[in-house]
């Protein structure tokens, strides 16, 4: 009986082929040097966004903020409310779009350049290089057995990885918490449970996927990974080997009967996920270049053409020739069409948005009343929101009866970005032709600037 249960667990195990640890070798190059200019580009991005002012009428605040408590998103100059969500699912869609834009044009181009998983992932391997040395160094040490020297050195790369994603995670907070006011409650934890949740929990795991896991989430946990292939078609360029100048195989290259390809390996050894390219495209292919550089040097070694490895299309390798310009490759045409099609709706909402809004409710606790002068009054709740950074004054009309108007004061001043309810009374002569309950019309327009303004219907009640 023990023997199908062994098959059973051997083919189970089929489905998982574990390979270890990766200690890719490190090479240099085109692509190389444009993997680390992203690296950097975003991190400056990331880590010194934050600590960017935005003047607000002698007002200094955080330039770029979500401020949930107070349900506003600042961007320099731009406040964003609830009720801008539209323009959040732009941004959304926007982002969704260009992805499937590039993985059309050059796969998984992102995620071999600009994935927050390649980029940290590239950090922490530096910084264990750094403390452990080169591949074949951090091979020895992880096979070596336990030793003050490797318990040392391990001690020191985990400790600084922990500082780094700790920092990481401080500054993530920071976008939501004021940083400069989130730095002073650490020392002694006085920070919110939120807060506290969120410097733990992105802590925690930058340094789980960045550190521990690595190359196993590209291989195994990525989504994107899997669904990608429903984006190509023939004319998707992805790193590629050229088998027909590469094949066959041979170390000494002899002449007439070999390809370019020497066997060497390279390719395999510098690969953060550890696939061979000359097996063809696979979905763990993050398409970061750095098989393209490491191959490139050897060619040059040799004295044979570079691009054995390079990013080719379907039909470049089956030796047909690649479409020009979107009419041939419907595909990236689509993408294209939606990208600026999104673009121009989210430029126009935002070009659109009234810094101004308005709710009107009528009381419906009494009808109408009548009064001692002959009018007949309708009690009214109006909510003005003012968008605006800076206070402003505005004026209430309404309009839709003969004599119809407002009692008391009609223009008021709203504090910058905030809601004022207002309690106001319209009132209508008596003997007015009308009756029952009539449609009107508030017309709310700032001072500042009368084009801004806002219409909201309402009805009036007559006996």
């Amino acid at each position: 009986m023990s023997k199908p249960v062994n098959k059973v667990r051997e083919a189970k195990l089929e489905l998982y082929r574990k390979k270890g640890k990766i200690h890719a070798k490190a090479t240099t190059g085109t692509f190389n040097t444009l993997r680390w200019a992203m690296v950097w580009f975003t991190q400056i991005v990331f880590y010194g966004t934050c600590w960017l002012t935005w003047d607000a009428n002698g007002f200094t605040r955080q330039a770029v903020l979500l401020d949930i408590a107070h349900e506003k998103f600042y961007l320099f100059g731009l406040v964003l409310w609830p009720q801008d969500a539209l323009l959040m699912a732009f941004v959304l869609i926007l982002a969704a779009t260009a992805l499937f834009f590039v993985t059309a044009l050059a796969g998984r181009l992102f995620c071999g350049f600009a994935c927050p998983q390649t980029v940290y992932t590239s950090i922490f391997t530096w910084i264990e290089a750094k403390v452990e040395g080169d591949h074949l160094a951090r091979l020895k040490l992880d096979q070596s057995p336990m030793s003050a020297r490797k318990f040392g050195l391990k001690a020191i790369k985990h400790g600084v990885w922990f500082l780094f994603a700790a920092w990481t995670a401080i500054t993530f907070v920071g976008y939501f918490t004021p940083i400069r006011e989130l730095l002073p409650t650490l020392p002694d934890w006085r920070v919110g449970p939120w807060e506290g949740f969120w410097l733990i929990f992105y802590c925690a795991f930058t340094y789980v996927q960045a550190g521990l896991a690595r190359e196993a989430v590209c291989q195994h946990m990525c989504p994107y990974s899997r669904f990608q292939g429903v984006m190509f078609d023939p004319t998707t360029k992805n790193v590629a080997y050229d088998g027909q100048r590469g094949e066959p195989r041979n170390a000494r290259r002899q002449a007439g009967n070999t390809g370019d390809c020497i066997d060497c390996g390279i390719c395999v050894q510098v690969c953060p996920t550890g696939i061979d390219i000359r097996d063809g495209l696979q979905y763990q292919c993050i398409n970061c270049g750095l098989c393209i550089d490491a191959c490139d040097q050897v060619m040059t070694k040799i004295g044979a053409p570079t691009g054995l490895i390079r990013f080719m299309s379907e039909k470049e390798l089956a030796g047909e020739a690649q479409p020009t310009g979107l009419l041939g490759r419907p595909r990236v045409a689509l993408y294209a069409s939606l990208l600026l099609v999104f673009s121009l709706l989210g430029a126009w909402t935002l070009a659109d948005r009234s810094l101004l809004l308005v709710d009107v409710l009528r009381d419906r606790g009494a009808l109408h009343r009548e009064t001692a002068d002959g009018t007949i009054e309708n009690a009214y709740t109006v909510k003005l929101m003012n968008l605006d950074e800076t206070p402003r004054s505005f004026n209430i009309e309404v309009y839709g009866l003969p004599g119809i108007g407002i009692v008391g004061e009609h223009e008021f001043t709203v504090d910058a970005g905030s809601i004022r309810p207002l309690f106001l009374t319209v009132a209508m002569p008596a003997d007015t032709p009308v009756s029952g309950i009539q449609p009107i019309r508030f017309r709310i327009s700032a001072l500042h600037d009368p084009a801004t303004s806002v219409m909201e219907r309402s009805s009036f009640v007559l006996p």
